[in-house]
């Protein structure tokens, strides 16, 4: 397949993610404050949208209290700097077995499992232009975590989003996830313009080398809006592979810590190599007016 790199690139920052993170480096954010200010930061240097988690502020544990979405929210929409507001809705669906040979009852400590109206309810009530939908179920990282997204629970969160005039960001982690989402699409239950992620290298779903990444992307059909990253030592060469294969960039303190072997970074400091990246490549990046125009975005 011949190249076709995209020429107007929009950034992603993943400001903090849920993963346990936060003790690894004071610049991943925790309060509702610090989320803000990071996303803040993250916009002023270049990116158009910023997508957010929220945490417990004392003890950085990932968090689905709506109180705190509400308040990162409200802290992004009254700051000076124009940005699209992403929001996740993957939390709520992880799955922790007991031991190999007593997998129930579940391990009370990490299972989170709640219904597709609880885990939409934070996107109900503050209504971002964009929240994302885990498009499929899969073993992730250690132990016997299980990231659980049924094609039931699916269909109903997409049901709702659609329906509250939210553009689904469909998170695959694997060719799977890109089947279903197709599926979706046919059924109606997501609407164009369509907006996907390709999430690299996350274990153990796709991994990031490139005859992976780029048979992800052949599978995103051609009137799609597709991103990608990858986490890790290869977070940073990952901007040139999506550009290249025609997509967006994401980067962000969720995927990555560092700017440089040993250098902890801040979202803005991720943002900005990224910009020197695509720009360097004779690329343009459009900022969150021309995102909202693209993908026909609704802003509050």
């Amino acid at each position: 397949m011949p190249l076709s790199m995209n020429r107007d690139v929009f950034i992603t920052c993943a400001v903090t993610g849920s993963g346990d993170t936060a003790g690894k480096s004071p610049h991943v954010p925790r309060s509702p404050k610090e989320i803000a200010a990071s996303a803040i930061d993250a916009a002023k240097a270049g990116a158009a949208i910023v997508h957010c988690h929220v945490r417990d502020p004392e003890t950085g544990a990932p968090s689905r209290r709506n109180d705190l979405y509400k308040e990162v929210t409200d802290l992004i929409r009254s700051a000076d700097v124009d940005v699209v507001l992403n929001l996740t809705a993957g939390m709520g669906g992880d799955l922790i077995f007991g031991n190999v040979e007593s997998p129930l009852p579940l391990n009370p400590n990490g299972t989170d499992m709640a219904g597709a109206t609880e885990r939409v309810s934070h996107v109900a009530e503050c209504l971002p232009e964009i929240c994302t939908l885990d498009c499929g179920t899969m073993n992730f990282s250690l132990g016997d975590y299980v990231m659980t997204n049924t094609p039931s629970m699916l269909r109903a969160m997409a049901k709702m989003m659609t329906n509250l005039g939210i553009r689904p960001e469909i998170e695959a982690f694997d060719t799977g996830h890109l089947w279903f989402a197709k599926q979706l699409v046919e059924e109606g239950l997501i609407e164009d313009p369509v907006l996907i992620q390709l999430c690299m290298g996350i274990p153990w779903g796709a991994p990031d080398d490139l005859n992976t990444f780029m048979a992800m992307v052949n599978n995103v059909p051609n009137n799609w809006t597709f991103s990608a990253f990858s986490i890790g030592r290869n977070a940073l060469a990952y901007p040139a592979a999506a550009v290249l294969a025609g997509g967006n960039v994401r980067v962000g303190l969720e995927d990555n810590l560092y700017v440089g072997k040993g250098q902890l970074a801040t979202n803005a400091q991720l943002v900005e190599k990224a910009v020197s990246v695509i720009e360097g490549m004779g690329a343009k990046i459009i900022g969150p007016a021309e995102v909202r125009e693209k993908l026909k975005l609704v802003k509050r």
